[in-house]
């Protein structure tokens, strides 16, 4: 069971790693270096395009994560002193990352390709709003995943007592 327990945090931590290593590089790198040397529209249909695969490659990782996790009571593994937080960080990042992107990011694309100008008009406020909105949903994201890593190196460095699941 501690093979299974160790395998399960290890998938789990290598799904957040992309996950992860994909917000900081596209919010804090790509997007910025983008939005400040292409010209407008040419950034913003670029940017649209790199966000939305992203958000594939984000609710995939998360999907693994969930499923890593929904394996542990199924397996009967015993639950360690952080599961359920764990579990909690994990799916909360998680359904950030599909209201990204199922909801704000085609809302976004949508509002781009409508020829919306942020803070120009009714929709450009509406995009300046999503915009707002998934920043505040890749932070949340970045927030949760760093707890939830660091709970899976606990998990993974504390000595495993037995305890029935309740």
């Amino acid at each position: 069971m501690l093979a299974l327990r160790r395998a399960l945090s290890i998938a789990a931590l290598l799904a957040i790693a992309v996950w992860l290593g994909g917000l900081v590089a596209l919010g804090a790198v790509a997007a910025p270096v983008i939005f400040a040397t292409v010209a407008f529209p040419a950034s913003a249909d670029a940017m649209s395009i790199v966000f939305r695969r992203f958000d594939s490659v984000a609710m995939t990782c998360a999907a693994i994560v969930l499923a890593t996790e929904a394996v542990r009571p199924v397996a009967g593994l015993a639950f360690e002193r952080f599961a359920h937080v764990r579990a909690a960080g994990s799916l909360l990042a998680a359904v950030a990352a599909v209201v990204e992107g199922i909801k704000i990011s085609p809302r976004i694309a949508a509002l781009h390709a409508a020829g919306a100008i942020r803070w120009v008009d009714e929709p450009g406020r509406e995009l300046a709003h999503l915009h707002d909105l998934a920043e505040w949903c890749g932070k949340i994201e970045l927030a949760l995943l760093a707890v939830v890593i660091a709970l899976h190196a606990v998990s993974l460095s504390s000595p495993f007592k037995r305890r029935r699941a309740l």
